[in-house]
């Protein structure tokens, strides 16, 4: 999908330069007790998963303008999605969003192998309705006053384990649009309750080597109350169904201003943090692309992540969860899955024993000092290096652009028409 020769050629161009500039780094952190090639080792070795739907030109409630050669079915996104790892080698795995991905197993399996790219977390889909389906989720899916429904939104769960555990995936991620938009429309608690016993039966039909996610989020599209609505009780949820549940943390799905780096300190306390959606907000739920806005922010939620590696059992998912409305989906993908682990590198060069000397003392600013090294440390030249070692491109979008990708799969796929709003 991407020639060998033009990524030869085109890092040929910025090699000399990289290889002087990951010197002078080295250099630099060697001053400070860092080895630089242990930080690229470990850089290396972070994945991030990329969501199927992301390939695809997102929207808003008002409008979708899509692009070329966007992306027929799933065949088509993991072709794309192994392009993005081709090039930035740090997405080697894909997590699928049913039914939207629906395909026989066997198909989905040898079409990833064939591209070089294994399956993440797999997605339910019960915030919409679907062709053929018997009940609406109009008023609720999991937590809906209708048993018919509730049942229906459960085996659409189920439906997702069994096509999961056929392709490899590990874990199912549950997100639902439960909620109400009027004072009056629901009973909180009965509505909770509901979703508890829906949320049970799931968790009963979990594979034991899988885990769940489910993920809270403060409005939409619900405007009045949502029945998951923010990282309590989302814990409440994993701590009732049991062992194998986790609170997945969406970075856009918090109020403006949250601490969501103690939200992450706190879930991992309770030894209930189970992964992340990636992604940046500028006003609620933006989907905007990962460090876009805040990558400080990015950071500060990384320097938690670090600081627990070491914690036995800890091991949480990784994806990137992006609305691309006037990029490319596959070069924000890119770069976004660069911002990740440039915030990861940066975590991995705070001076973590100075720091809990300066916190010990209570010396605010010598601690604050102490993260801002670290953040604005320049470690491009160990991502770009881990890059080139992986035999990937030292700038992943630039090569793209040179591969002539888009061009050539807009000659092969029809174009999509740009009625209607909604994401993909």
């Amino acid at each position: 999908m991407i020639e060998p020769s033009v990524i030869e050629a085109e890092n040929a161009r910025a090699k000399a330069d990289l290889r002087a500039d990951y010197a002078a780094l080295g250099e630099h952190l060697d001053r400070r007790g860092i080895d630089i090639d242990a930080i690229k080792t470990r850089v290396a070795a972070y994945g991030i998963a990329v969501p199927s739907w992301g390939v695809g030109t997102g929207g808003t409630r008002f409008a979708r303008f899509p692009g070329p050669g966007e992306p027929r079915d799933i065949f088509d996104k993991l072709e794309d999605c192994a392009v993005i790892h081709r090039l930035g080698c740090a997405t080697p795995s894909v997590s699928l969003h049913i039914p939207w991905d629906r395909q026989p197993a066997a198909d989905l399996k040898s079409k990833a192998q064939e591209v070089g790219l294994t399956f993440d977390a797999m997605n339910s889909n019960t915030f919409q309705d679907h062709e053929g389906q018997a009940q609406s989720y109009k008023f609720g899916s999991l937590s809906h006053t209708d048993p018919a429904t509730r049942a229906q939104a459960v085996e659409h769960n189920l439906e997702c384990i069994e096509i999961g555990r056929a392709i490899g995936s590990k874990a199912l991620t549950v997100w639902v649009g439960d909620g109400s938009n009027f004072p009056g429309q629901v009973h909180f608690t009965r509505q909770f309750e509901r979703y508890l016993d829906a949320a049970k039966q799931i968790y009963a039909a979990l594979p034991d080597d899988w885990r769940l996610f489910s993920e809270h989020k403060m409005y939409e599209p619900a405007f009045y109350s949502t029945v998951v609505q923010d990282w309590g009780t989302n814990l409440m949820i994993a701590q009732e169904l049991g062992d194998k549940a986790h609170c997945l943390v969406d970075l856009g799905h918090h109020a403006p201003n949250v601490n969501i780096e103690m939200i992450v300190a706190r879930l991992i306390h309770a030894g209930k943090l189970g992964g992340f959606h990636f992604n940046d907000s500028k006003y609620g739920d933006d989907d905007l692309d990962t460090a876009a806005i805040d990558p400080f922010r990015l950071f500060l939620v990384f320097n938690e992540l670090v600081d627990a590696e070491d914690t036995p059992g800890f091991d949480p998912a990784h994806m990137l969860d992006q609305s691309h409305n006037v990029t490319d989906p596959i070069e924000s993908l890119m770069t976004s899955a660069n911002e990740v682990r440039r915030a990861y590198a940066q975590a991995l060069l705070v001076d973590r024993a100075a720091l809990a000397g300066f916190q010990q003392e209570n010396d605010a600013m010598m601690a604050a000092q102490c993260l801002k090294r670290a953040f604005r440390t320049d470690v491009e030249p160990i991502l770009a290096m881990a890059r080139l070692e992986q035999g990937g491109a030292i700038d992943p979008v630039a090569t793209f652009r040179a591969a002539g990708y888009r061009a050539r799969v807009a000659q092969e796929r029809p174009a999509v028409s740009g009625a209607g709003g909604g994401i993909v």
